[in-house]
């Protein structure tokens, strides 16, 4: 049996480790950043651009934009389109670990999916970005914060129809603050082999 773990996270959560340290434990492949190159290659968009509008809704899309084909469309439709189907593709492959991209909307159907959804106070996210990035302020930090989760809240809507980090749209939420890294990870791991 094949199984998919997708993780929807709030920047400085740890999300990304989570999903890279459960993807190792569990012998499964990863996906984060890779996907962005992935969707590249398949859809012959420039790297540079596509980072650029990762995650993100297109500024000036309108409803005439909607009726032209593809590749007429904004780069971020086409971006979406094109790493659902990347997205698609590999959770057909199974045991996989997908971090973002609305992982957990685009497989919502899909059988032998654990949906997990990774957050934590703001003053605990700055703390562990800090880590990450010492040279930036406090105040940049929260900025930052504000600013990604912002961006991944009007992402996940536009695309989705659904709410970022509202409970009913993933089968495990949790709060890296109380239960960490580790506990997260191996709580993840023993749901994934059930």
């Amino acid at each position: 049996m094949k199984k998919i773990i997708t993780i929807s996270r709030e920047f400085g959560a740890g999300g990304g480790s989570i999903g890279q340290l459960t993807a190792e434990r569990l012998g499964y492949a990863f996906y984060d950043k890779e996907l962005i190159l992935e969707t590249a290659k398949q859809s012959n968009l420039d790297v540079q651009e596509l980072a650029l509008y990762d995650e993100k809704v297109p500024v000036n899309f309108g409803f005439a934009q909607s009726l032209f084909d593809f590749y007429n469309k904004p780069l971020n439709e086409r971006l979406f389109k094109a790493q659902k189907q990347v997205i698609q593709k590999i959770a057909e492959k199974g045991n996989c670990v997908i971090v973002g991209r609305n992982a957990s909307s685009i497989l919502k159907e899909y059988d032998y999916t654990l949906h997990v959804f990774i957050h934590a106070p703001s003053y605990y996210r700055i703390k562990r970005m800090k880590e990450q990035f010492p040279d930036m302020s406090e105040m940049q930090l929260a900025e930052k914060l504000q600013s990604v989760d912002h961006a991944r809240k009007k992402y996940c809507a536009f695309y989705t129809d659904t709410v970022f980090g509202m409970a009913s749209f993933y089968d495990l939420s949790i709060n890296t603050e109380k239960i960490g890294i580790d506990t997260a990870v191996e709580i993840i791991c023993s749901l994934a082999q059930k």
